[in-house]
């Protein structure tokens, strides 16, 4: 790539970010986040309850702080010194809010102390910023003393939510009942807490995260090296024990080794290595990175995989292990160009399982760090194309909208602050020199948000006292550069091209891009011999053909060669009942208290468990009470008030099935569940059925339907507006006012043509069927030989579908006299 088109690239990055950020301080300053769809500022509690995803959110001008070092690193500095006034002016960080801990921590805090890092720099150069007196690192003390309630456990691991006024424990904090965390919102404190400590003096933080990454280790599945996914904070047991890389343990693994970088302390680096080669033996199939358990690491426990590990090449480019980084990042290139983007979670055959796509920066990240080490401009193609698709897919008037599903393209209206805070600078960077960016890029390590905390910390900055981890004795196989960073000319001696090589054997995983060719003829060898054919019957019983390859038609496969006792397999399938697709019954939530009267009807899907709705021939009535909390994962909080009634609770977090149970225990004769993405409707969606949790669910009784984001909004409207609201939750075929409705019988016929009055050889005489040929259309008429019992007309019903299933499987008519047309005297000789 020639320097100019490089330099257009870079243009092209910049004026996409000045659009996002532009469009956010436009349109949605001092608001957390930008709505691009509605072109407006997202404010905690004046939009719909996303449930754990606005625990992001503390009405601290989030996407403001986050952006700061972007910035810097954009060199736009001037844009730089009046954004770091308008957070001195405009934030505040004591609202009495509910956040996550682990979000707070690496956007806010992390926001805050690489902004400060930067201003510090600038002022010291003398060209601007002569006004800064260190406010960005005294709001950044402040943050950090609020968090720190979060600790206050019996373990050390921090809780995962804190109100920013009260903390956890105060009755006015409305948290601090939770029970779980995840590995990754525990261990990824380490950089910014003692970062925090090392600039201010306060070694307190520094010893609390130091505190939770040992916590984490003592818990390892020590014959695996592995942890789990979910750790309880207040007896350290394993909630949740399947291990991999991606979402809930990422950057754990990702600050060990970033800790040992920027403190300098061997401890971080002799555990990322022994958990390191734990991943490489367990979880690393290349290109793949799988899920496994960590008590049984053979085992794997899904087939599917979640976009956030995407970064985990990245790590192991600062491992120094370029040659799985490469194949895995292969493979992710392969799959974002299936299906334009990574789809947030999709499955070994790299199909979507999750479509939605929320402008996440972790390719974007791992193909900086391939373009740094190997110097290879394939990378730059590879960005060059997320640029490209970012602004032909994502682009909206008011900024960039988050890709609701990749397969249809629709679009959702969110931008996460880590679109500006993390993306935009590793796409920068991509393309920029070193000696077009205002700063030494090498003096920094980046957070897992891209924020920017210089690496002279370790040397420059004492060490607190008292909280050097002590140094664990293990047991490990050293490899070449355990303690030292390797070299591609050590790595690939003579083989510039090295990268290429690697990858050219993922070109084509997913198979896009292959010309298409047949495949061959696939040989399978058995023992069968010229002299013993009983085995070829004995696979015809079981429908499967053997047909000597000497007996395929040479034009066919006219290159196979002829092996005496190879056989072609071919797979034959006879059909003599067709099995019908399993059918989602749709349900409604009809709203019956005044005004509604049973005038507003919502589509609503079923449940595989809890009470039949179908068979419940009034359905369900009871008054709406909303579960607290929403998302009902944890204890309800108002099991009086929800007791003989009907629960409104917000999908995600836990299984249904979870929520049911403990819905049902406080009481509830119902749950109707509300979809957490934005703008979900039955219209655009097909209903499901909800399923259990993979145990017994015979325990849960009471009547359970799902709503999707758009009929569930017309809900919770009727209740903020009406604080009585009642509702009947019953199958849509048995729904008020309505009559019922009879499901077809579907079965096989079998047609053949014959002369008039002629029946088959051998069939038995019985009901038949015959195809009447009209003028006016085609009739179907019933026949039968002999008259049958009983008579009277039948219904209209009846007549549209006159034929029963009976024990013997065969099919009888219903009526004998069913009513004759003028057209059934024509004549019916086929």
């Amino acid at each position: 790539m020639t320097p100019e088109e490089k330099t257009v690239i870079r243009d092209q990055i910049v004026e996409m970010f000045d659009h996002a950020y532009g469009s956010y301080m436009k349109h949605a300053y001092p608001a957390d986040e930008l709505m691009p769809l509605s072109c407006r500022g997202r404010v905690r509690g004046q939009e719909p309850n996303r449930g754990d995803i606005d625990d992001s959110l503390g009405k601290f001008s989030l996407t403001l702080i986050d952006t700061l070092d972007t910035l810097v690193v954009l060199n736009k500095l001037d844009e730089f010194e009046d954004a770091v006034r308008k957070a001195l002016r405009d934030v505040r960080l004591d609202n009495d809010v509910v956040v996550s801990v682990f979000e707070t921590n690496i956007r806010v805090l992390g926001g805050l102390l690489g902004a400060h890092v930067m201003a510090d720099l600038l002022r010291q150069r003398g060209d601007r910023m002569q006004w800064y007196r260190d406010e960005l690192l005294h709001m950044a003390k402040e943050l950090g003393h609020r968090l720190l309630p979060a600790f206050n456990t019996t373990s050390g691991l921090p809780y995962p939510k804190v109100n920013l006024r009260h903390g956890v424990l105060s009755p006015l904090s409305r948290t601090g009942t939770e029970s779980d965390t995840c590995t990754a919102c525990a261990g990824t404190m380490i950089l910014e807490f003692a970062a925090l400590s090392r600039l201010s003096g306060e070694s307190v933080f520094e010893e609390h995260a130091r505190k939770a990454m040992d916590v984490l280790w003592e818990r390892r599945q020590k014959g695996s090296d592995l942890v789990g996914t979910v750790i309880n904070i207040h007896n350290g047991e394993w909630v949740r024990r399947e291990s991999g890389v991606g979402a809930g343990i990422d950057s754990y693994y990702e600050y060990l080794m970033k800790a040992y970088i920027l403190l300098g302390d061997n401890v971080f680096l002799e555990r990322f290595n022994i958990h390191y080669s734990a991943i490489m033996k367990y979880i690393s199939q290349p290109p793949l990175l799988l899920n496994v358990h960590m008590h049984n690491p053979t085992v794997s426990v899904r087939s599917w995989m979640d976009s956030l590990l995407a970064f985990f090449p990245g790590l192991q480019v600062l491992r120094g292990d370029l040659k799985p980084a490469i194949e895995t990042h292969e493979m992710l290139y392969q799959v974002t160009k299936q299906h334009k983007f990574l789809p947030e979670a999709f499955t070994t055959e790299f199909r979507v399982h999750w479509g939605q796509h929320l402008l996440r920066p972790e390719f974007a990240e791992s193909t900086y760090y391939l373009y740094k080490a190997t110097g290879d401009p394939y990378y730059l193609r590879v960005g060059q194309s997320i640029v490209e698709k970012l602004n032909a897919y994502t682009r909206v008037p008011c900024g960039f909208a988050a890709v609701q599903d990749v397969r249809t393209g629709a679009h959702e209206d969110r931008m996460d602050s880590f679109f500006l805070a993390e993306m935009f600078k590793y796409l920068y960077l991509l393309f920029s020199e070193k000696s077009q960016l205002p700063i030494n890029i090498d003096d920094y390590i980046f957070t897992t948000e891209a924020h920017l905390l210089p690496v002279s910390l370790s040397t420059t900055q004492p060490s607190c006292q008292g909280n050097v981890t002590e140094m664990i004795p293990v047991s490990q196989e050293d490899d070449l550069f355990t303690h030292s960073c390797p070299s591609t000319e050590t790595l690939f001696p003579n083989n510039p091209s090295f990268a290429k090589t690697i990858r050219d054997s993922y070109k084509y995983l997913t198979g896009v891009g292959r010309a298409f060719r047949p495949l061959p003829v696939r040989e399978i060898e058995l023992p069968l011999h010229d002299n013993g054919m009983e085995p070829v019957e004995f696979l015809k019983s079981m429908g499967i053909s053997l047909t000597p390859l000497n007996e395929v038609t040479a034009g066919d496969y006219g290159s196979q060669k002829e092996h005496k006792g190879v056989y072609r397999v071919k797979l034959v399938a006879e059909v003599s009942q067709t099995l019908e697709e399993e059918e989602v019954v749709p349900h409604v939530v009809q709203l019956i208290s005044p005004p509604y009267l049973g005038r507003t009807v919502l589509t609503a899907g079923p449940a595989k468990f809890g009470m039949d709705l179908s068979k419940q021939e009034h359905g369900v009535k009871g008054r709406l009470v909303r579960a607290c909390p929403y998302t009902a994962c944890g204890p309800i909080d108002n099991a009086m008030e929800i007791k003989g009634h009907i629960a409104l609770a917000l999908r995600g977090d836990c299984m249904f099935a979870v929520k049911a149970r403990r819905l049902q225990e406080a009481g509830a004769i119902g749950v109707i569940f509300i979809d957490h993405r934005e703008g979900s409707n039955s219209e655009d969606t097909p209903l499901f059925q909800m399923v259990g949790d993979g145990d017994s669910t015979e325990d849960i009784t009471l009547a359970l339907v799902f709503l999707f984001s758009r009929e569930g909004a017309v809900l919770t409207a009727a209740l903020e507006e009406h604080n009585n609201v009642d509702v009947l939750l019953l199958a849509k075929e048995r729904e008020m006012g309505h009559g019922k409705t009879v499901k077809p019988f579907g079965m096989n016929i079998k047609l053949r043509l014959a002369e008039q009055g002629e029946l088959e050889e051998g069939a038995a005489r019985g009901p038949t069927l015959e195809f009447v040929l009209g003028k006016e259309g085609v009739l179907l008429k019933e026949e039968e030989e002999e008259e049958p019992q009983g008579g009277g007309r039948p219904s209209q019903e009846q007549q549209q579908f006159c034929e029963k299933a009976t024990e013997d499987a065969r099919t009888e008519p219903c009526s004998a006299d069913s009513p004759q047309t003028p057209n059934s005297g024509t004549d019916t000789n086929p």
